[in-house]
Formats: C-alpha cells, structure tokens, sequence
C-alpha cells in the first residue's frame, strides 16, 4: 500500500498529489471523490475561492482531470460524494463564491449540487472512453463532518435528541459506505452513468409532495445537463484545468 498527502483545498497539492500517484506506474479502476468539509465558518483558500466550494467540488475536478490518462486505461468509474444538501442550493453562477454574502448552509447545498452535476458532465465526456461516474448520496451519519456544528444546531435540525441520542434512520459508516462501494461495483450498473444514487440504488426524481422530500430522491437542478455542462466551464475556468476531452456536444 503506498500513501500519499493531498489537501484538496490546495490545487498544487491536488496536482503534485496526481502527477506522483500517474509516477507510480499504478493503474486506477475506481475513483471516489468522498472527502469534504461542511457548513464551515467564512472560510477562503487559494485566490479567494469559498473553502467548500474549493475543497468539496474544485479539489475532487482537478484531480479527476489531472488522473484521466489512468481512468481511461482502466475504463474506471468514478463516484462523487454528493448528498441531500444539494436540496439547499443550486449553483450561485453569478457568485459562487459568496463574495456578496456568506451562508454556511447556501454554501454546502451548491457544493454538494457541484458534486452530483460534476458526475452528470464526467459520464457524458468519459462515457465513450469506458469512463462512467455516478453521484453518491451516502446517506445521514455522525463522522468528523459534523466538526463546525455545535450540539445545539443539531438538536435544534432533530438530527439528535437533548441527551445525544442520534435520532433514528442514521446510518453506521458501514453503512453510508454502502452505495459507494454499489456505484463502484455493481453489474447492475454497467452501461449506465450520470445518474444519482442512494440505498444501492438509482435514486428517483424527488417527490415534492412527499414527507420526505426533504431526505429522498433528487432534485431536478442537481442532475440538469446544461447546469453540468455550465458548471464544468466554470470549473475549468478557475482550475485551469481541463483535461477530459468533450467530444459528444456540439458546437453552434
């Protein structure tokens, strides 16, 4: 086993982290993108960037950029981590970097919609390279994510109870690990991509309609193709970084 450092919120660790691991000589069959930060204090990282946006999405597109050259002579599929925050928020393209006013919360919901539009764009360039992504939502569970909460915001959004009882319906790391290792793994979903995932399965559209709208399916912005397509331009933009040809779309 060899391991190497990278801190996703700073693209030259991303990058030296991606140019050591394609010198190692070792191939890549499956790529996920799970490590992120949540509902964090005003934080900015590199030129300015929003440290979630930066570290959530722009860290995990640069290195899925940077390990093309591996993914594709693997036929790799690649999972990114999204969740149901991305009911919160879409993408803020005139600001996304909250320039004009941050909101912790604002800020997760459009990084983690940048996760599952990230896979939708990925699968639609890689998918004639046998390169197929899919986005994750893990499910709700108590890890190291919740680190900038205090206890009283998660009694007060019912997550645990005023003793620290986490409510029902949470999950063990084993798991939330569960619909990761199905995206990476499972037959069922050969020949598909681009789609959004939840309890080992293709997740449906949400219902608004439903107690549950809330926790279950997705919603339409998080899946959008022109929305995936915008972002992905973006996301090149300030990375400078762009290595997945587009050779499906067409030009006007």
């Amino acid at each position: 086993m060899q391991v190497f450092e990278m801190d996703l919120g700073d693209q030259n660790s991303v990058k030296k982290f991606a140019q050591e691991y394609l010198k190692s000589g070792r191939g890549l069959d499956i790529l996920i993108n799970n490590a992120a930060i949540m509902a964090c204090p005003e934080t900015r990282v590199g030129p300015g960037w929003e440290a979630q946006f930066a570290t959530n999405h722009l860290g995990h597109f640069t290195l899925s950029n940077e390990l093309w050259p591996v993914l594709v002579d693997g036929g790799a599929r690649v999972v990114s981590l999204t969740s149901t925050g991305h009911k919160i928020s879409g993408i803020h393209f005139e600001d996304p970097q909250f320039t004009s006013g941050y909101d912790k919360w604002q800020a997760y919901g459009q990084a983690k919609t940048a996760n599952s539009l990230f896979a939708v764009e990925l699968d639609k360039r890689g998918a004639d390279h046998g390169v197929r992504a899919f986005a994750v939502h893990p499910g709700g569970i108590m890890t190291g994510l919740q680190r900038h909460l205090t206890d009283e915001e998660m009694i007060a959004s019912g997550w645990m109870d005023a003793e620290g009882t986490v409510r029902e319906g949470f999950k063990t790391s084993e798991q939330g690990a569960a619909t990761s290792v199905w995206a990476a793994t499972s037959p069922i979903l050969d020949g598909k991509g681009g789609v959004y995932c939840e309890d080992c399965d293709i997740a449906l559209p949400t219902d608004p309609e439903s107690p549950l709208a809330r926790y279950a399916g997705v919603d339409a912005h998080a899946i959008d193709p022109e929305s995936a397509a915008r972002l992905w331009e973006l996301s090149a933009e300030l990375t400078g970084v762009n290595a997945v040809p587009d050779e499906g779309r067409e030009t006007a």
